[in-house]
Formats: structure tokens, C-alpha cells, sequence
């Protein structure tokens, strides 16, 4: 988890996120989805 972000830094979700999403309806997820889309784009690279 990223101390300056609260993220983890391998999926760019939160803890709570992580934690609920076993119990979490498809819509949660894929609101999560665009969630982790977001944040991880200024750390993605293009080639």
C-alpha cells in the first residue's frame, strides 16, 4: 500500500475496496474497474 496515496500499488484499489470485494454486486466492480482505469493511468507507459 502506498503511504501518500492509501492505494495498493499493484492494483490501485483501496483497502476497503480490496476487503469488500468478495461480498461486492458486479455493478460495485465494475465501478471499482473504472476506479482502478483512473488511477492507474498517469502510471501507465506507453512504449
Amino acid at each position: 500500500m502506498a503511504a501518500a496515496t492509501g492505494l495498493c500499488e499493484g492494483c490501485f484499489r483501496t483497502l476497503d475496496e480490496i476487503a469488500a470485494w468478495s461480498r461486492m454486486a458486479d455493478a460495485d466492480k465494475r465501478r471499482v474497474w473504472g476506479l482502478v482505469a483512473a488511477r492507474a493511468q498517469p502510471h501507465t507507459h506507453a512504449p
